[in-house]
């Protein structure tokens, strides 16, 4: 096995490239050095400070016992030291970070809480789209179409972002597996904050309860998931649903959200593939609506928020995808979008013409007018060249922060050499 991994992946690396690389160090001492040597700048302060105010609300609200509470932050704190398991860890503090925080929710005082809404969705769903799409999914069911929505919505949602995770580390570029766990932290944590902020009744409370009002005290419901439950003489989705941590939680569809961003990156490293990974959105959004978990309306949210986040990660922290490189391995370099000058409006040739237009006007109104075509022909030159420089290398010295971890060791200024947990910044040694 070893020798097959390596006749079909080691054997892509390049001599004397290190760049795919992971850290394999245990001393802590390594990363607390490399901590005092960060210098965060203004996103990295806006990233790790609103991952730890939600952190701190969590360790206040949540019911365990203080000791319990302490020992278990001291513990993900020293994974955080750890160089070996930092690289990992210290990437994935946006999903832990709503992982607790969804696990928190069903603590929540019911007292403090926001009213839950019925008829918002529904209302909104039949404005829209002239009636409730979900409901007319979910007229007619039978065993087929069970098991077609059930794959979708009850096994591939939970198990595919560790199948793209696992895909991704290996055939895509290094360090893209630090920025779809950034997406994808962020997208379910914006999403369970709105839903606690906003909790509204999904349509299977509908079809139970009609337009009551909802109160906090209800169990959920597996709705059409029930069925998979009788099909397989099993409760695991009965007892799931019934006793969620966000029961109300149907606006925005994370289900929509996960699907959406799963495309977008799958999509973004292996293009060719994209009318398959739009497919399985699509099919995702049938079967929530089918199984009565989602209206329409929660699904577009939640998709508008995963390209959202994307769009962000896209610019500011993904590698540019090589279609020469078979997997990490292949890479030598790292390059990078730069938003700076991919924007027109604030190219270095925009500006240079847009001076050489002032000072032409000004010559018109001051004196005789004189042109040399030199003046033209070094502008037009000059616009060419910018205009092929639309991405930055890693070893730009003025390449945008992104926020792997700030635990790594030192790197030089070319990262053509360095390893994949490069990420804050370069400290000095």
């Amino acid at each position: 096995m070893v020798n097959l991994i390596s006749k079909w992946f080691l054997s892509e690396r390049l001599p004397n490239c290190h760049l795919a690389d992971l850290d394999t160090r245990w001393n802590p001492k390594i990363g607390i050095r490399n901590l005092k040597r960060w210098n965060p700048k203004r996103n990295d302060i806006l990233h790790y400070g609103f991952l730890s105010s939600v952190l701190l609300f969590v360790f206040v609200t949540n019911p365990a016992s203080f000791l319990s509470k302490l020992l278990f932050y001291s513990f993900m704190s020293l994974l955080f030291l750890i160089p070996i398991t930092s690289q990992f860890f210290f990437n994935a503090l946006p999903v832990l970070t709503w992982a607790s925080l969804y696990f928190t929710s069903s603590h929540f005082p019911a007292a403090n809480r926001p009213p839950i809404t019925v008829k918002v969705l529904p209302t909104i769903e039949t404005m829209l789209y002239g009636d409730n799409l979900s409901d007319i999914l979910a007229t007619s069911t039978n065993n087929f179409l069970d098991i077609l929505a059930w794959l979708p919505y009850g096994v591939f949602h939970f198990g595919a972002p560790v199948v793209v995770a696992i895909i991704l580390f290996i055939f895509g570029p290094p360090t893209i597996l630090q920025g779809f766990a950034f997406a994808f932290g962020y997208v379910n944590l914006f999403g369970v904050i709105i839903q606690n902020i906003f909790p509204a009744a999904p349509p299977w409370y509908k079809i139970l309860y009609g337009l009551d009002p909802a109160n906090y005290s209800m169990h959920g419901s597996p709705g059409g998931l029930a069925r998979i439950d009788e099909i397989f003489n099993i409760s695991l989705y009965t007892t799931a649903f019934s006793n969620s941590s966000v029961i109300f939680g149907a606006f925005p569809s994370l289900h929509s959200g996960c699907a959406t961003l799963l495309a977008l990156f799958f999509s973004y490293t292996f293009p060719r593939l994209k009318p398959l990974f739009i497919f399985y959105v699509v099919w995702l959004w049938w079967s929530t609506m089918y199984l009565t978990h989602h209206y329409f309306v929660d699904l577009m949210i939640g998709s508008v928020i995963s390209l959202m986040v994307f769009q962000y990660v896209k610019y500011y922290q993904l590698p540019v995808i090589s279609n020469d490189a078979f997997c990490r391995w292949s890479y030598s370099e790292i390059k990078k979008y730069d938003p700076v000058k991919m924007n027109p409006l604030a190219s270095s040739s925009s500006s240079s013409l847009g001076s050489s237009l002032t000072g032409l006007l000004n010559d018109v109104e001051n004196g005789p007018l004189e042109l040399e075509l030199n003046d033209f022909e070094y502008e037009k030159n000059n616009e060419n060249n910018n205009q092929t420089d639309t991405f930055r290398s890693e070893s730009d010295e003025s390449s945008i922060s992104y926020t792997p971890s700030i635990f790594d060791e030192a790197v030089p200024s070319s990262r053509s050499n360095a390893t994949s947990t490069t990420s804050l910044g370069n400290f000095p040694k």
